[in-house]
């Protein structure tokens, strides 16, 4: 590997190499070991970066990345001005590739990145613009519900917003889904990871949905994808998770919503907000989104940043 000081390149989007082969080969193979595609697309490009700023060009190459070659690849991303959610995915990135290597290869053992501090998680951090209840609801009222296309997509927007689910979580729901669990109607949920959890149906949601499979060939094959496309060579097909920020984006223009910076993640955000804000428990809210640690969650809460709701207006000295 060429030395460190390969890392002191100012302008590293300048290199464009790609990796051989061997690299590539190792690092799909790595990939294809994790369960969301937008975590392998996000990785890919940051592992890709990495080794095209060390100069990693071969699987050798790897087992002499040092400890100083991850902490000036650090400095290099603090240079960029990335995020501190950015630059801290690139860190994980990183270390999940070297905690992979390590349990495949004798050879490697040490992960580098182990010991490297990462930007700390603020709780401002979470900028994903939440809807107001209005919003919400003029969103929910867009669709045109004599047609099918209508009824599917405020289906979709009901399952989004009533219930903070992930694009991919609802491009993956299949009719078997729906489930009786202690006399309620509830959806399985295929989580990030490949869990599991089951959230109760809101009443809404489960009219929307109805009034969408009622009469369809969908309703009488349980094991098909619950949301399809209607027309096409596509006709029957899921729904991809692409396809579903896309449906988004168009109501929330047609609603005459502001859509800077709203796409999905903006209802899992605004079901989150308002399940708070209705004094809903929020460990039960991490379990509802799918949350690994509470921390994440805890992102999603934007009562905090309401002035109204300032520690200043709660002090009282008057007896």
């Amino acid at each position: 590997m060429q030395s460190e000081k390969r890392l002191e390149v100012k302008n590293h989007k300048e290199l464009i190499e790609a990796p051989p082969s061997s690299v590539i080969c190792l690092v799909s193979e790595w990939l294809a070991n994790l369960d969301n595609q937008q975590t392998r697309r996000a990785y890919r490009s940051d592992i890709q970066d990495f080794f095209v700023l060390v100069g990693a060009r071969s699987v050798e190459n790897l087992r002499e990345i040092s400890r100083g070659h991850v902490l000036m690849w650090r400095a290099a991303l603090e240079e960029a001005c990335l995020s501190a959610a950015t630059r801290r995915r690139k860190l994980a990135a990183l270390a999940c590739l070297f905690d992979y290597l390590i349990e495949r290869d004798p050879r490697y053992t040490r992960n580098p990145v182990h010991g490297i501090k990462r930007p700390r998680t603020e709780y401002y951090e979470g900028k994903t613009p939440a809807l107001s209840r209005a919003q919400a609801k003029l969103l929910l009222d867009a669709p045109n519900l004599l047609s099918a296309k209508g009824l599917r997509d405020r289906a979709i927007l009901a399952v989004l917003l009533y219930h903070g689910l992930r694009r991919q979580e609802v491009a993956s729901l299949r009719v078997c889904d729906l489930q009786k669990r202690d006399g309620l109607l509830h959806l399985r949920i295929h989580g990030k990871g490949g869990r599991l959890r089951y959230i109760p149906l809101h009443g809404d949601a489960e009219n929307s949905i109805n009034q969408y499979l009622e009469g369809t060939c969908v309703e009488r094959d349980k094991s098909c994808f619950m949301f399809t496309s209607l027309r096409g060579s596509k006709a029957g097909r899921s729904l991809s998770a692409d396809g579903i920020y896309k449906l988004v984006f168009h109501y929330a223009l047609q609603a005459g919503i502001d859509v800077a910076g709203l796409g999905v993640h903006g209802l899992r955000v605004t079901a989150a907000t308002n399940a708070l804000e209705n004094n809903a428990d929020i460990a039960q809210v991490q379990h509802w989104l799918g949350h690994a640690s509470i921390s994440t969650t805890r992102l999603y809460d934007r009562r905090q940043n309401r002035a109204s709701d300032s520690p200043s207006f709660k002090i009282q000295y008057e007896l």
